[in-house]
This record gives C-alpha cells, structure tokens and sequence, in this order.
C-alpha cells in the first residue's frame, strides 16, 4: 500500500493517506482509491468515496450525452447588452443581467478590473 507523509497544517498533523480498495457497484470489480485520489476528494470537500471505478463511471458519462430524457430545460430571454432574443439554460431573473453567447464571450474575455 501507497500512501503520502504526514501533514502539518497550522499546528495539527493530517493523517496521511493511504490507497483503498473498493468494490464498484455497477461492474463489482476491485478498483483503488489512491491516497492522491483521497487528497484530492479532501480538498475539493467531498465528503463520500467514489461508487463506481473509473470505466464505470466514463460509460455512465457517455451514456447520458444526447439522452433527450437528461437535456436541459431552455429558457427564454432577451440580451442585456444587444437586446437579441436568446436562450439560457437557467430561469432568468429580473435582478440579473441575462447575456446571448456572443456577447457572454465578449464579456467573459475582457480582463477583470480589482
């Protein structure tokens, strides 16, 4: 078994991680949960371990691309900057501005001021 050193953080020591072996639960194979893994689910604040080993989980990724049962709802707006009639994956509020995908691009490469 793999696993990373000790950590201190502020005066506390982390204990280290160390590879696991789960079982999936769609293919029920043995699968490892590395310690990078386990440090990487930490820092993200994830809080459950993975269910399903990784070729489980890209086959049930790709199962759900172009499931017309899984698309998102489309809502209807109108561009704050160019006023042209679009659609937006979320339900536009009043107190939000609401952009078409041209403008957003053109709003998202601007540099950020602060």
């Amino acid at each position: 078994m793999r696993g990373t050193a000790p950590r201190w953080l502020w005066g506390e020591c982390r204990m280290p991680f160390v590879d696991k072996t789960l079982h999936c639960l769609d293919c029920g194979k043995e699968f490892v949960f590395t310690a990078g893994e386990q440090e990487f689910y930490q820092k993200k604040g994830f809080t459950n371990e993975p269910l399903r080993c990784k070729d489980c989980r890209d086959a049930r990724k790709r199962s759900r691309e172009g499931t017309p049962g899984l698309t998102r709802e489309m809502f209807d707006a109108v561009c704050a900057k160019c006023g042209a009639k679009t659609q937006v994956p979320f339900r536009p509020r009043e107190d939000r501005p609401v952009y078409c995908q041209d403008c957003f691009r053109e709003i998202r490469a601007q540099p950020r001021v602060g």
